[in-house]
């Protein structure tokens, strides 16, 4: 996984709550493995629509998405995270997130911030934006986020890294147990 320090890029706003997994991919997008090639099935439904955000020229390298209340309730599409990825986004900025979808973007290396409603209303309307996850600073506004969680998106850990880091261990152990 790429390790998330500082990012500066254009922001696109979905100023929308509740946004679940079935609308960020549809099922007809989940039969595959491979992370890679799901941009396509990204809002899908929503895309028929030539003013919505995700078509609109402006917006094709955004990296960062602002957003409302409770993206990516719903189902526990690990999908989701990989198509958003797979567009280009590589944080999100949103009041709050579905539990699973929030757990989903840290593991997959896409940075999930928390702010106040108050202040995503202002970034929903910024053209660029500078998020520094060792300073958890989005812009000018300050953001928490678990220190575990915060320590994987700087190296770049998913679980099998993590794992890695104490495979000397692990064989140790096995070599005294078997």
């Amino acid at each position: 996984m790429t390790p998330f320090t500082t990012l500066t890029g254009r922001v696109i706003p979905l100023d929308r709550a509740n946004v679940d997994t079935d609308q960020i991919i549809p099922k007809q997008f989940l039969k595959t493995t491979v992370r890679s090639g799901l941009r396509r099935g990204l809002f899908h439904d929503w895309r028929n629509d030539p003013n919505f955000v995700f078509n609109l020229p402006e917006y094709q390298n955004a990296c960062i998405l602002v957003t409302g209340d409770n993206f990516g309730c719903g189902s526990s599409r690990e999908h989701a995270p990989w198509a958003l990825l797979d567009f280009g986004i590589r944080a999100i900025i949103a009041p709050s997130y579905g539990d699973i979808f929030y757990n989903n973007c840290c593991q997959n290396g896409l940075l999930p911030v928390r702010l106040p409603q108050a202040a995503v209303q202002e970034l929903l309307h910024a053209n660029e934006l500078t998020i520094d996850l060792a300073a958890q600073m989005a812009g000018t506004h300050h953001f928490e986020i678990e220190p575990f969680r915060k320590q994987c998106l700087l190296e770049g850990a998913d679980a099998i890294a993590l794992t890695l880091k104490y495979e000397s261990d692990i064989t140790a152990y096995e070599a005294q147990n078997s």
